[in-house]
């Protein structure tokens, strides 16, 4: 008897491969899925603005990256005896001014650097609500949206869901500043399937169905493609058993079945072929050596070493310099 809908996702037109550069912006679903990528050697750019939730906030960052914006001092704010940027992850916030605008703008040279040879683009929307900062006038470029709240209390913001329409609007602006300066560029648009269950079992619902609504209604450009992180966990899996104890987050073995669903859906063969060699090696420096200054370790140290140099000269591409170091007798 069978007791779930296991489903497989179509295989892009155009996939992933190894000599690719991709940046990845949005959810905490969006770092699950870079560091994997990070392991298998991918050269990959990982949320320069740190953890993004909504659409709007999330297109902004992109966009701020292609248009080439650096950040000033008039743009933080001081709270909780923190500077801090309402476009920016917690994690720049600096009890030094100077710091918190040197650690955003380092982040975001390199974005600037990253985006106009990028191959593809990885966004993971988690979350169609929006907060409007009440004592930021709006503008169009909605600059009272904020990407974090910085643990401000709620009074001080409006709560709105967006709409698909403004959604879809949004982030085909943000397409279009991209295709200026990269018009090569590919988009790959997820919905993560962290539940934002503080906004309601109701608000949640109707919050991811705004985001597959808009996404789905740009995916029609050859450019643009979907991959159904979402659909895997909440449709195919469904099961409590494969979320966090927060009943919110997927747990480590969902995140690895989206995973395997990705790589042959989304990247190409002789990539593959690649990352289960470098899977190999990983293993290998997982490895715990029972007696360090043993003839076996010493033969195994040089058997990964002779393996890594066969990869690094048939793939000069791929930096192996960590393992390189690592195996170093």
């Amino acid at each position: 008897m069978q007791f779930r809908s296991e489903f497989t996702p179509k295989t892009f037109s155009t996939k992933i491969k190894h000599t690719d550069k991709l940046l990845l912006v949005g959810s905490c679903f969006t770092e699950q899925m870079g560091k994997k990528l990070a392991a298998h050697k991918f050269n990959v750019l990982e949320n320069p603005n740190g953890i993004l939730f909504n659409p709007i906030s999330i297109a902004k960052a992109i966009m701020s990256y292609a248009s080439e914006k650096l950040y000033t001092d008039d743009e933080l704010f001081y709270y909780n005896e923190l500077w801090a940027s309402i476009e920016h992850h917690t994690r720049f916030s600096d009890i030094d001014k100077a710091g918190t605008i040197k650690k955003i703008n380092d982040e975001q040279q390199s974005a600037i650097n990253f985006i106009k040879n990028a191959d593809w683009i990885l966004l993971t929307l988690g979350s169609a609500f929006v907060y409007e900062w009440k004592d930021i006038n709006a503008g169009e470029n909605y600059k009272n949206v904020a990407a974090n709240c910085h643990k401000i209390p709620t009074d001080k913001f409006n709560r709105r869901l967006t709409e698909a329409d403004e959604i879809k609007f949004v982030l085909q602006k943000m397409e279009t500043v991209v295709k200026q300066i990269n018009p090569s560029v590919k988009f790959i648009y997820t919905i993560s399937p962290v539940r934002h269950l503080r906004e309601g079992f109701i608000e949640n619902n109707l919050s991811k169905a705004a985001l597959i609504q808009a996404v789905h209604a740009l995916t029609n450009d050859k450019d643009i493609f979907y991959f159904p992180a979402y659909e895997l966990i909440i449709d195919d899996l469904r099961d409590y058993r494969f979320f966090a104890e927060d009943m919110v987050h997927p747990n480590y073995a969902a995140t690895n079945y989206v995973w395997e669903k990705f790589v042959p859906a989304v990247i190409d063969e002789a990539s593959q072929l690649i990352m289960k060699e470098i899977n190999e090696i990983n293993a290998a420096k997982a490895h715990k050596a029972f007696n360090p200054l043993s003839e076996a370790h010493k033969k195994f140290i040089t058997l990964n070493t002779l393996r890594i140099t066969i990869l690094q000269n048939k793939f000069p591409y791929i930096n192996f310099d960590e393992e390189i170091a690592f195996f170093r007798l």
